[in-house]
């Protein structure tokens, strides 16, 4: 076990207790142009941090609620600490929200500023011109100085610096309620029905301490940061935990060019989702079958496989090589990873571990390490937690709890989402799962009727279809995620029957047959895409006259109308 890292109680503690031990170490790789980089060390991001903290201070913003969105980038992470560690909340948003999403967000969510990339100014400009919410201050990430009523983050930076020489410590002195919400962050779906998920230091820090006394990481290792920055999984794991191990940081140029990025920046550790994995053992694959090496690979992957990790590394190292050489780590989570993709991996001599959290766990709550490995299963519960089942059933099945500093305050300002979940100090994860008799947890599938895309996204049926209920014609609907290959059952695509009034399609479409319809009602169900994050599409929809099986009181019943539809289907 790894103990070499010092326990902390809050994020701030990252800041001023590891700068004197990391203090000269890149944080930061940055590429300006093909070949040229700019470099940031730890003291230099942690003087960053402490400036623009006191910047937010003295703007006003001291205990308020600040934004952030915007691609993955160092401007997003030193924004992040310079909210959390003494100035207010840190509420990160999805980069891939509507306007209509944002304006949404930001009104409930109560922000004063946010933090954000050029491509959301004209969408943020309007919001804060209509009076949304509390919304006062934009703040560029791109601007070099202030202009037309915004702010530069560079700026604020170079003001901060200024006003810490003047002798103002308000932010470096800034004391942390550790037990406090100091991060608002909102659950997949992002209407008014989402619920926004209360995290204090503690959560976070409690989760940094166990992975860090678990996962052999230290400050010579190299992050790539590929997963969105708002979602608690990257953001813990990929950015906080490398930052509290003095590790270094690079940007993925995009997910073309993750095999690339790989090699160029001669990356140890990577976190990402299982189609990610699958998408670069594809291209080891081939890579080997241009080589007209495959046979002779499955051969030595077969003769190999009982070798430790380090023995097959030598032996496939020219496979290693394509991916920089130097690829130690490789974490999956968020998503379910096929076994045989993570079989493949493991005899070739790739250390690729699972991970099992969510964003309510602050997320981290199983991992496999070295030592603790066994294939399918997510490891076992971190240091400092407990883990149970809830009404278990023959199999051994039953619903996932959770207790421990690791489980959320709340559900902000829903106090009956949040006595639903949390009982008796147990968080109820609403996932199906198995542990073993060694404690390895099995995840066995959702237990509510939410659908997991392959990358990680949630998707919520409720939200979707109250959006195609509101087509001209139709009269309820039902969505459901549909398997799209035999080989892979992970590949899930979102799928709608729509059941629709016959006569009221004829007279509002001016159509007659059913192809017609059917036509008519697809361009609308694409303008409804249009509207939303691409990952929430309608790949696919049909069309019924018969309505859907309900309760008594009306509600859908979700399991015998997916019977239905798999017989419809098979027919």
């Amino acid at each position: 076990m790894n103990n070499k890292f010092k326990r902390i109680n809050n994020l701030k503690e990252i800041i001023n207790k590891t700068e004197d031990k990391f203090g000269n170490n890149i944080a930061y790789k940055i590429k300006i142009e093909p070949g040229k980089y700019k470099l940031i060390t730890h003291k230099e991001a942690r003087d960053m941090v402490n400036a623009l903290g006191t910047a937010l201070i003295d703007m006003g913003l001291k205990d308020k609620k600040i934004a952030i969105i915007g691609e993955n980038r160092y401007e997003w992470e030193i924004a992040y600490l310079s909210i959390v560690c003494g100035t207010g909340i840190v509420v990160p948003l999805d980069k891939s929200l509507t306007e209509n999403e944002l304006r949404s967000i930001i009104d409930r969510s109560g922000v004063e500023a946010i933090f954000y990339a050029e491509k959301y100014e004209e969408s943020l400009n309007k919001i804060k011109n209509l009076g949304i919410g509390k919304l006062k201050h934009l703040i560029s990430m791109d601007l070099q100085i202030h202009g037309k009523g915004i702010y530069s983050e560079k700026e604020l930076i170079e003001k901060g610096k200024k006003l810490i020489e003047r002798g103002d410590r308000r932010f470096i002195d800034a004391k942390i309620d550790e037990d406090k919400m100091s991060i608002m962050l909102f659950t997949s779906g992002t209407t008014s029905a989402s619920k926004i998920v209360a995290l204090s230091h503690k959560n976070i820090c409690s989760n940094l301490t166990a992975i860090s006394n678990l996962l052999d990481i230290n400050s010579s290792d190299i992050f790539l940061s590929f997963l969105p920055l708002h979602h608690v999984f990257e953001c813990t794991v990929g950015f906080l935990f490398a930052f509290y191990t003095g590790a270094q940081i690079v940007f993925c140029d995009g997910i073309r060019h993750i095999v690339e990025n790989l090699y160029e920046y001669n990356v140890s550790v990577m976190i990402s989702v299982p189609a990610i994995y699958e998408r670069i053992f594809k291209s080891i694959r081939k890579q080997i079958e241009k080589k007209g090496n495959l046979e002779k690979i499955q051969k030595d992957m077969e003769e190999h496989k009982d070798e430790t990790i380090e023995e097959k590394k030598n032996v496939f190292k020219e496979i290693h090589d394509t991916l920089g050489g130097n690829l130690k780590l490789m974490i999956s989570g968020a998503a379910s990873l096929d076994v045989n993709i993570e079989q493949k991996y493991r005899k070739l001599g790739f250390n690729l571990i699972k991970g099992y959290g969510l964003t309510e766990t602050s997320p981290v709550v199983a991992i496999e390490t070295n030592e603790n490995y066994k294939l399918g299963s997510v490891g076992k519960a971190i240091p400092g937690i407990e883990v149970a089942l809830s009404d278990k059933d023959d199999s051994g099945m039953g619903e996932l709890i959770v207790k421990g500093p690791i489980v959320m305050k709340e559900y902000y300002k829903n106090e009956e989402a949040t006595n639903d979940a949390i009982r008796d100090g147990w968080f109820y994860t609403g996932d199906l799962a198995k542990i073993d008799d060694e404690g390895y947890v099995f995840i066995c599938g959702r237990k509510k009727s939410v659908i997991v895309l392959k990358n990680g996204k949630n998707i919520f049926p409720e939200e979707m279809e109250n959006l195609l209920n509101k087509i001209e014609g139709i009269e309820e609907s039902f969505v459901y995620g549909k398997r799209m290959s035999e080989e892979d059952e992970n590949d899930i695509k979102i799928n709608a029957k729509l059941v629709y009034n016959e006569e009221i399609c004829k007279n509002v479409y001016k159509v007659e047959s059913e192809e017609e319809i059917k036509k008519a009602i697809l361009e609308k169900v694409k303008d409804i895409n249009k509207m939303m994050p691409r990952y929430k599409s309608v790949k696919g929809i049909s069309l019924s006259k018969e309505a859907l099986i309900k309760t008594s009181t009306g509600k859908i019943k979700r399991q015998m109308n997916l019977e239905v539809i798999n017989k419809e289907i098979v027919c």
